[in-house]
């Protein structure tokens, strides 16, 4: 392991003696309290308005926090009523939902029990999202500079852009399962700790507890993290002079972490591909998102030099700006790679980034929001088993920890030099300042931009709908809850999911007949021609026939006990075929209106 402790003055090493090294030992404590304090001082910038407005939520993403904040009691139910961790029935009534395919986040929601049931998920929410953001700077700054550069002030600048970097203050709207990346750094210690000889059982073990815990965050970060390390570890086996000796701790290790990882994920991978409600790879529309490659010399919204205006013509959505890393940035990873073209690790980053910024160009390349037709890489990758289901932009997200281990190792080659050169140093010092903060300072980031949450019924938190819809019957709301309109997550969540819901927003098999794509993940569950036609209203397109036979076949399906609409844009409409259908006029009772349907249900 690289050492830790700090140069002499002339650059020849640590300085002898137990006073001079109790010196550096409070410099070097002092350093990482001030590291520390920086990070959590960054990470409380991005995410202010939350903890300064408890009213508000993020508002590029609302949907996707509702789905946390139900995931996030979904974790609190597990643990005080013992539900089953894997499956849930709480949602899409009858058919359930698969949350293993659904990002459950079990690593994250079951620690953080204590605080969804004395605060609400909604605060669970924006801890879990601070303290993501934070834990994955503190774990790359102790990785590096323990391990990977040996020098704290290098590892500090590595850290912060790996866990602010453009492409992770966009997931913080609404992904915090992508931006807990704190595991990542972890893995990849323990992944090249692996060669060390005569402890290849411990370092097996030790890494494939890791892979399990990531597992229960994120598999797509995983399997990036796997690909991305499978090449890394190739180059520089090819350029290493001791890779037979090596060999044989590496691959013992591995095998070992791979039997853990087997062991403790395979029932969970099992039930994710083939339990119930899982899918086979996602849709064609999703797996086209792709990274445009004007956006590698763009600057992102949440940036301090970015334009809403720029990002959204080269971006899906406003939370897949994967790539964004300004033209000074992107001159300057260039830059290094040719100034440290001799060191095997820059080399292997080199080849790396370059692979995940290829990948993420998808099946063909756009530029400036164009189609050229230039085919690439991807289109003979995206339909293999377990890539079908990676969105190809979000390859770009393994590039931030790419340039952030670069730079650290370049910061730290300059203070190296800065160091061998005493006469140089205040120039070299300069230099490396001004070239970061050139480089770094546009794409700093911003706090996150919020909106109201619309605030809960007194229907749902008084406990009322329990005369309507407890036990086994469901709230059936309008619009059913789906992609768009997902507020009835969070309602269900405040009532520690005793409150169950028709249909919800989560990803499960298209299994019409006539489906397109049959067996891939939609969003929602197939539709029925209830949900079908509240949505368009919802969406305030032309609304498909629906008759009274179809609405009661669909509420029996449901099992519903009551119908409730909220005040909202297009409830006046919603409320008049509603009553219309169902003959009977609703009852405003907390703040919503409400038809008690158990009659009809049966």
């Amino acid at each position: 392991m690289a050492s830790t402790s700090a140069p002499s003055a002339d650059g020849s090493g640590p300085e002898r003696g137990g006073a001079a090294t109790a010196v550096q030992s409070g410099q070097g404590r002092l350093a990482d309290l001030a590291a520390l304090l920086s990070f959590a001082a960054l990470a409380f910038w991005v995410t202010a308005r939350l903890w300064l407005h408890p009213g508000h939520q993020v508002r590029a993403n609302r949907t996707d926090q509702a789905l946390f904040e139900w995931m996030l009691a979904h974790g609190a139910r597990v643990l005080t009523d013992f539900d089953y961790p894997f499956f849930s029935d709480r949602m899409n009534v009858p058919d359930g939902v698969n949350l293993v395919a659904n990002t459950s986040v079990l690593a994250v929601s079951l620690p953080l029990t204590p605080i969804t049931l004395a605060f609400g998920p909604r605060a669970a929410f924006v801890v879990f999202l601070t303290l993501a953001l934070l834990a994955t700077a503190l774990a790359w700054y102790l990785v590096l500079s323990r391990y990977l550069v040996g020098s704290r002030g290098a590892a500090w600048v590595g850290a912060l852009f790996c866990a602010f970097a453009p492409n992770m203050i966009s997931h913080a709207n609404g992904h915090p399962n992508i931006v807990s990346q704190f595991l990542v750094p972890l893995i990849v210690w323990r992944t090249l700790e692996l060669r060390r000889h005569g402890r290849w059982l411990r370092n097996g073990v030790f890494l494939g507890l890791l892979i399990v815990a990531q597992g229960f965050i994120n598999l797509e970060i995983l399997l990036m993290t796997a690909v991305g390390l499978g090449v890394v570890v190739a180059v520089l086996a090819l350029g290493r002079r001791t890779v037979r000796a090596d060999a044989r701790p590496f691959l013992a290790g591995l095998g070992v972490a791979a039997a853990v990882s087997v062991l403790l994920l395979g029932y969970p991978i099992y039930v994710q591909l083939l339990g119930p409600g899982a899918y086979q790879g996602l849709s064609t529309l999703i797996r086209g998102y792709r990274t445009d490659l004007a956006a590698f010399f763009a600057y992102a919204q949440e940036s301090v030099a970015g334009d809403p205006a720029v990002s959204t013509r080269l971006t899906p959505n406003d939370t897949e700006e994967n790539a964004f890393f300004g033209w000074p940035l992107v001159i300057l990873v260039a830059a290094l790679v040719w100034w440290l073209r001799r060191d095997l690790r820059v080399i292997a980053l080199a080849v790396t980034g370059a692979l995940f910024a290829l990948l993420s160009l998808g099946r063909s390349i756009q530029l400036n929001g164009e189609e050229t037709g230039i085919w690439a890489p991807w289109a003979l990758l995206e339909d293999l088993p377990l890539l079908h289901s990676v969105v190809p932009t979000r390859w770009t997200l393994a590039v931030t920890p790419v340039i952030g281990v670069l730079l650290a190792i370049a910061c730290a080659r300059s203070a190296e030099l800065a160091r061998r050169y005493p006469a140089a140093r205040n120039g070299i010092r300069f230099a490396t300042v001004t070239v970061l903060a050139m480089a770094l300072l546009p794409i700093a980031p911003t706090p996150l931009p919020t909106s109201p949450i619309p605030a809960t019924p007194e229907f749902v938190s008084s406990g009322a709908w329990r005369t309507y819809a407890d036990g086994d019957r469901s709230v059936v709301t309008l619009p059913l809850a789906d992609a768009t309109y997902a507020e009835p997550l969070r309602w269900s969540a405040q009532t520690g999911l005793d409150l169950r819901l028709a249909r919800g927003y989560f990803l499960a098999p298209d299994t019409r007949a006539d489906a397109p794509e049959p067996g891939v993940g939609v969003f929602s569950g197939p539709p029925r021609p209830t949900s079908t036609h509240f949505s368009a209203i919802w969406r305030n397109r032309e609304q498909p026939p629906l008759d009274r036979t179809q609405l009661v076949a669909d509420l029996r399906y449901w099992q519903a006990g009551a119908v409730v609409l909220a005040p909202h844009r297009r409830a006046e409409q919603m409320r008049e075929r509603m009553t219309t259908l169902l003959g009977a006029e609703p009852v405003w009772t907390g703040g919503l209106w409400v038809w008690d349907v158990r009659d009809l249900t049966g």
